[in-house]
Order: C-alpha cells, then structure tokens, then sequence
C-alpha cells in the first residue's frame, strides 16, 4: 500500500469528480446545504489503496449486488419521482384511476401518498416496499415533527374526493394513518425512547384523539390499545426507578478514554445518548481531571464540569479562565470544538485525547509521553492461540455491529453535524476497524527478534484467514489492510521468512482488499456469503456517501424518491447481514477470559510517522 494514503473522504471526493467529468452523472448535490460530516469518517485509515485508472463503470457503486444499473435521472431532468418506485409507475396505467392523483413530490406530498396507498392498498406488496422506504429515509426529505404533525393531521381530517385523497371511508383512512404511526414507531423505537417526552407526546396525541372518535369508529378499539401500549414502552426507561438507579450506577467504557477490564468483558449493549461515562480531561502540564458526563452532553456542559473540578484542585494555582476543548492525536494534531459540539467522545481517534485550555495554550499542547515514545518488548499474542484470538474479534465485531441501529448510517452519511440522532455505535464500529488495523501494524513492530517477528506475521494471517471464515470481513480487512501498512509491508527480512504457503495466502486475501473496479472482489466474495455476516462497515458508508453525492436529494422543492429508493435499498442489505443470530461453537479454555480481556482493550500506536521510525530501527533502509 503505497505511502501517500488519503483519508476516505478525500478517496470519496476524487472519485466522485471523475465520474461526474465522465457524463456518468448530473451535478454534484448538495441537497438543502452541505453539512459537516463527523470527524471520524476520515479517520478510517488506511482504508484503500487509491482506485485504478480502469475502476469499473459508475453503476456498481450503486448497484453491487445486482446486474441491473438503476435508472439515474441527470441534473436537468425532471426528477420528480412517482410516490413509488419506478417499476410501479410502469404499471400506474392499468390500476384504477377513478382518483385525482396527488400534486407534485413535495415532502409533505409524499407522506400522503404514503398513507393512500396503505389505506386502499392499491399497490399489494410494493405498499411494503413503498412503506420501508419511506421509514428509513424520510429524516432525510422529511423532519421527524413535521412528519408525526401531518400523520395528527390527516387522523383528524375527514376525507373529501379530489383533495388527494380517493374516497375511501373515514375508518380505513383513519386505520392507514395509525397503520404508519405504529411502523414509525417501532422502526425508530430505541431513538424515540432515548428522546423521553419530547417523542412520548406524539403517541400520546394520537391516542387521545383516537379515544375520541371510538363511539364513530369501533372497529379502531384495537389499534386504540395498542397506541396506548406505545405511550407506555416510550415512558419504560423513566417508569422504573429501580432500572433508573441501576443504569445511574453503571459506567460504559469507550475504548480507550478510560479503562476497566471488569467493564469491557461484559456484552456490547447499543450506546444511548443519556448513558454516563468516565472520562479523563487533560491539562496543558498532562495532569488530568476525571469526570462523569453523559455520552451526549455538549462541549459547553464538560467544559463547566472540568472548570468545577480545576477550581477545587490543589494543584491548579490560578481560577481557570476561558477554557476551550481540543482532542490532540498521538501524532500532535489538535482540533478544537465549539461550546456547542455534542457527543464528541465517540469521535475520537483510537490515541486521541481530550485536552482543556485556555485560547494562549493551544499551540503549547503536546501528545501525553507514553503516546511519543514507546518500549520493544514480546507481546502477548505470543501465548495466545490464533483460533482463540480470532473467534474474540468476531464475538466482539459481532456485539459492536448488532449494536448499530440501521438508520444511523442514513444519519451518518446525509445529515453528519445536523442529524437529530447521533451515529454514537456506528463511529465505535469504525474506530474500532482502525484500531484493529494498528494493533496488526503495532505488534509486529514492536517484536525485536526476526524469528518471532516471521512468527506474528504467520499469526496474523492465520487469524484473518479465520476471521474470513467465520464471515467477519471487518476483523479480516482490518488485518489485511494492518500488515499492508507500509510500516510492516518494507520489513523485507520478515517477509522472506515467511513460509511460502502463507505468503500465497496473503495474496489472496490482497486481493480481496484491492479496490480496483470498485472492489469488486470484496462485493464477488460479499455476494457468496449468507447471513449472518459482519461486512466491512466503511465501504458501505463509501457507496452511501457516493450515492448521496453524486446524485441530487431535491430539484427545487421536489423529492428525488428513487434516491431514497437506492438508499433504503443499502439499508436493507445491513437488515439482512443481521437477520439470523451468530453462532460460534467454541469451548472456552482457561486462557478464555485473558484473550477476551486482550482483545477488547487493544494497545495500539496510530502514530504513522512513529511507526515508520520503528520499522526503519528494526530493518534500516541500507539492509
């Protein structure tokens, strides 16, 4: 892998402006603004070696599992899309069209098209398609308010012919919005819980309003009940005060902002913004403050936190000032937040860390010691079995991904900053794919013996031949992409030693990773497998951000659907990853809660220049 590696963003961007030169598509979009995306996309690296000349036509970026090249409309098209998919359209002319159809694709528009076609079901199973679509990407077109204040709209409006409406009865108009009500519900329910009253009062109104008009309609009795069952799972995380005092005492681990082994050998549960963590805060002079804040909260509020805990330290002589938040990497990068940045803990790098300031210090901040330098010793994994070691990182892969609500890769790529729910697990996924990456880089260079280096080398291989096996392709191009760094890939001495059975293996796998023809072995190797499987999460986020930015959201105020169709389409592919349980039949060994323990809490330098200076002492470049 060549040395001048770009972050993936930047990967994105060329891409996207050669295709878009070549004709393969209209203007790049912009949707309504561009947003700032989460810092830790661009982290992922090194992700892939830079594309070839001869990557592939533009369709298997959007379509990698499939033949068929979706119809793209170009920038000056009429984009407005059918209410449905355009495969429904084509059809449109021999349905009944007694009605008068609805107006022009606005947001609102759609929403009741939505609801005409699940309350006449005049589409039979393309309503479901048409109905998954518009759950998972309406935040997108659609806020969620608007969207629960169109749905107690049309609950309490009668149906009139001629208004958008066919003339269906008041019942079945009615039952079609509670229909969508109860699927928005339970597509966003752990998002929804997480928000409290704010979401609560949404199934609330509708419930009330429904009591109301059960004398005229009780054939909605059911559905009646079961919006009150609704009201009571969005107040559960508050109704228990025996659950609220256990969840106040229990501490999440991130990574590596604050450790407890007993912690991270306990199951992955999915973050929540509200969950409290630990967290050390550096100063300038690397003494730190610990505090307890909730994984969500902004800048503004740690920083008052820190500011209370400096102002009672006996070490701090002076009153903190005007203070700033920066997160400094082990390799002396500092980016400073704003007051009102929220859950930065999730974005940090794998080695970076949380400094607080005053605006004269930030140019004096430096990496914490142990991050500059480091100690040759023999590692671990030397008494650790290859088998054991690989079935840890898929058990862990496995929590990590499972954690991953779908819609927070639609969040992820489209709304980055602005987004009403934060990707907390998704950006975990993905410093834990960079993490495992350095871990590779960081054993090997460190181990000072060439027998016992050519050994780890032998290892890793074996373990990402496991990894592959046991369809964890997170862990396995993590470890391929690891021993590609060119730290560890100019270890020429290591090399030759390695047996020639396993440096034909690693060829293989190689060439898996090679990104040329847009990945089309990666997505050839994807298309064999069944789930439940762990995919190599940042090329879905690629193809997401590539759809996304070569082709528009809006033409004016109309809705690009087909877009949302393809990104639904993505999504769904992640639902189907997941859709049965992994299962691995694996004895546990006396060593079992050791390699657990090591797996989980990897110790890693990220440091490509540190590196790079620590493969140069091992085999120098005259050898």
């Amino acid at each position: 892998m060549p040395a001048g590696m770009k972050p993936l963003e930047k990967f994105l961007k060329k891409q996207t402006t050669a295709l878009t030169r070549a004709g393969g598509f209209g203007e790049k979009a912009t949707g309504t603004g561009t947003s700032r995306r989460r810092a830790s996309l661009s982290r992922v690296v090194p992700f892939f070696r830079e594309t070839s000349p001869e990557s592939g036509p533009a369709r298997e970026v959007f379509s990698p599992d499939t033949e068929e090249a979706p119809c793209w409309p170009s920038a000056t098209a009429d984009i407005r899309s059918p209410s449905l998919s355009s495969d429904e359209q084509s059809s449109e002319a021999s349905l009944d069209t007694s009605w008068t159809p609805l107006p022009a694709d606005t947001p609102d528009n759609l929403a009741l098209a939505l609801l005409d076609s699940v309350a006449g079901k005049r589409y039979g199973n393309c309503t479901e398609t048409l109905l998954d679509d518009f759950m998972l990407t309406h935040p997108i077109f659609l806020a969620s308010d608007r969207f629960q204040q169109v749905l107690l709209q049309q609950f309490g409006v009668e149906g009139k012919a001629g208004e958008g409406w066919p003339s269906w009865d008041g019942a079945e108009r009615k039952q079609a919005v509670l229909s969508v009500a109860f699927r928005y519900l339970d597509t966003y329910r752990e998002l929804l819980q997480e928000e409290g009253e704010r979401s609560n009062s949404f199934p609330k109104e509708l419930y009330l309003c429904a009591v109301q008009q059960l004398s005229q309609f009780p054939e909605l009795v059911e559905d009646v009940l079961k919006l009150q069952r609704w009201t009571e799972i969005l107040q559960c995380p508050r109704c228990s005060e025996e659950d609220k005092e256990i969840r106040k005492k229990q501490v999440r681990p991130l990574f590596r902002h604050f450790r407890r082994i007993d912690a991270c050998l306990q199951p992955r549960e999915a973050f929540r913004g509200s969950d409290e963590i630990f967290c050390r805060v550096y100063t300038p002079d690397h003494s730190y403050v610990t505090i307890r804040s909730r994984l969500s909260c902004r800048v503004g509020e740690i920083l008052a936190l820190v500011r209370e805990k400096l102002q009672y330290s006996e070490d701090q002589p002076t009153q903190p000032g005007n203070l700033l938040l920066v997160a400094v990497t082990s390799a002396g990068e500092k980016a400073a937040f704003r007051p009102s940045d929220e859950a930065v803990f999730t974005t940090l790098g794998v080695n970076t860390h949380l400094f607080a300031c005053e605006p004269s210090e930030l140019e004096s901040l430096l990496p914490l010691p142990e991050e500059i330098h480091w100690s040759p010793g023999d590692s671990k994994l030397h008494d650790m079995s290859a088998e054991e070691v690989a079935t840890q990182l898929v058990v862990f892969d496995w929590e990590l991904f499972s954690c991953v609500h779908e819609v927070e890769f639609v969040c992820y790529v489209f709304h980055g900053e602005q987004a009403r729910w934060r990707p907390l697990n998704l950006e975990l996924v993905l410093q834990r794919c960079s993490e495992v990456q350095h871990w590779v880089a960081t054993e090997i260079l460190q181990c000072q013996s060439l027998p016992k280096r050519v050994q780890l080398l032998r290892k890793f291989i074996k373990i990402a031949a496991l990894c592959k096996q046991q369809q964890d392709l997170l862990s396995f191009l993590a470890v391929v992409l690891g021993l590609d760094n060119p730290a560890v890939s100019r270890l020429r001495l290591t090399w030759e030693g390695l047996p020639g059975k396993f440096r034909k293996q690693f060829q293989q796998f190689e060439s898996i990773a090679d990104p040329s023809r847009n990945h089309k072995s990666y997505r050839d190797l994807m298309g064999s497998l069944r789930p439940p499987l762990i995919p190599f999460t940042p090329l879905l986020l690629k193809d997401l951000t590539f759809l996304h930015e070569s082709c528009k959201s809006f033409h004016g105020e109309l809705v690009n659907f087909e877009k949302m169709h393809k990104v639904a389409e993505m999504v769904r592919s992640i639902r189907r990853y997941r859709s049965s349980q992994l299962a691995l039949d694996a004895e546990p060994s006396p060593s079992h809660l050791q390699t657990k323990a090591y797996v989980r809490q990897l110790q890693v330098i990220d440091n490509q220049n540190l590196l790079f200076e620590m493969s140069c002492k091992l085999e120098p470049k005259d050898m």
